[in-house]
C-alpha cells in the first residue's frame, strides 16, 4: 500500500512539473506581446487624468533654492487651487497628494510615481514630512499626483536644491 501511494505521488509530481514547464515556456516576443497587451488593456480602463485648474501651483513652503540645512529635514508642502486628498484610488476633480523626488526631475503627466527610496509618497494627504539626507547637495522635487499616483506633470512640480551640513 505504501509503495502504491509513493508511486502515485511521484507520478503526480512528474505530471505537474511537465505541465508547469509548458505553461512558462515562452519566447521573448511572446512575453513582450503579452505584457504590451496587458498594459494596453490596463491603460484603456484607467480614467483620464483630471484637469488642472489654471492657477494651481505646488511649492515648498519652508525651503528656498540654495538653502543650507541640517538633517533630518522638516518639509512643508503647499498646493494652491487643488484639494489635498488621500491616494484612495477614487479620482476626484482638482485633487491629489504630494510626492518628494530625491535627486530627480519632475515626471511626465500620467506616469505613475514609483514607490522607492527616491520617490517618497504622502498618500495620506500629508502636508509635512521629515526626511533624512546625508551631508551634501541634494535636488528635491515636489510632485503632485492624483489618487492613482499618476503625476500631474511639470505644471504641478517645484524643485529646490539644498545643501545638508
Amino acid at each position: 500500500m505504501l509503495r502504491k501511494t509513493i508511486s502515485l505521488f511521484a507520478l503526480v509530481c512528474i505530471l505537474n512539473s511537465c505541465n508547469n514547464s509548458a505553461d512558462t515556456a515562452t519566447t521573448p516576443s511572446d512575453t513582450t506581446s503579452k505584457d504590451n497587451h496587458e498594459h494596453a488593456a490596463a491603460t484603456a480602463t484607467a480614467p483620464e487624468l483630471p484637469t488642472i485648474p489654471d492657477n494651481a501651483k505646488v511649492y515648498f513652503k519652508n525651503l528656498k533654492d540654495g538653502q543650507s540645512l541640517s538633517s533630518p529635514l522638516m518639509i512643508e508642502m503647499g498646493i494652491d487651487d487643488m484639494a489635498l486628498d488621500t491616494a484612495n484610488g477614487i479620482i476626484k476633480p482638482a485633487s491629489g497628494h504630494h510626492h518628494i523626488l530625491i535627486g530627480l526631475d519632475s515626471m511626465a503627466a500620467g506616469i505613475t510615481v514609483p514607490k522607492d527610496s527616491v520617490h517618497l509618497h504622502y498618500g495620506n494627504a500629508q502636508s509635512t514630512a521629515e526626511i533624512k539626507l546625508p551631508p551634501g547637495t541634494h535636488k528635491l522635487t515636489l510632485q503632485f499626483a492624483d489618487a492613482l499616483h499618476r503625476s500631474y506633470g511639470r505644471r504641478l512640480t517645484s524643485t529646490v536644491t539644498v545643501t545638508i551640513k
